[in-house]
């Protein structure tokens, strides 16, 4: 039961400090992410969202609805594209629901499965900008320049805060009980 337990608080406090994180990493290592031609994205909102899928053991968070509502506010805040991230962080969430049923429940899996979302998530962006006439970068440099540096980035903080965050959850989930 979500709105018996402690993270009803915990979850929202976390995904609120990943989506603020995002944006001020990027702002204070811009130009660490952003050195010419490479680009390096974030992406600790959706750490949160596929962490907390696998993490929340008995206790069903609605991610679904709170990927909606930072989606939402991430293409007011963000991107200028009303649409964008309020359906790619809810895809995100499905896609990891899909993937996890297919694999057992491991690191190793859990790793895979985020490097999975992390490719399309970034992928469905440059998708998204090239037809809006955002950006007009070619599928080669968009590879080499962002989603392969973005993927390295994205899985250094997956190995990083995977074990903090576990110890988050279950530290929540047994006060509980």
């Amino acid at each position: 039961m979500y709105r018996l337990s402690r993270l009803r608080f915990i979850f929202p406090i976390g995904l609120l400090i990943c989506f603020f994180l995002d944006g001020s990493l990027s702002k204070i290592f811009a130009p660490l992410f952003f050195a010419d031609p490479y680009s390096m994205v974030s992406c600790l909102t959706l750490l949160w969202l596929v962490l907390a899928y696998f993490f929340e053991g008995d206790v069903v968070i609605p991610l679904t609805g709170f990927a909606i509502v930072v989606g939402a506010v991430a293409d007011v805040y963000y991107a200028g594209i009303w649409g964008l991230f309020i359906f790619l962080y809810p895809l995100m969430v499905w896609l990891t629901r899909v993937l996890a049923h297919s694999f057992n429940p491991s690191f190793l899996t859990s790793i895979l499965i985020f490097f999975i979302d992390v490719a399309v998530f970034e992928f469905l962006n440059y998708v998204a900008y090239n037809l809006v006439g955002v950006t007009s970068m070619n599928l080669v440099d968009f590879v080499v320049d962002v989603l392969a540096p973005s993927l390295a980035l994205n899985l250094v903080y997956f190995v990083l805060l995977y074990w903090p965050i576990s110890v988050i959850y279950k530290r929540a989930l047994a006060k509980q009980q």
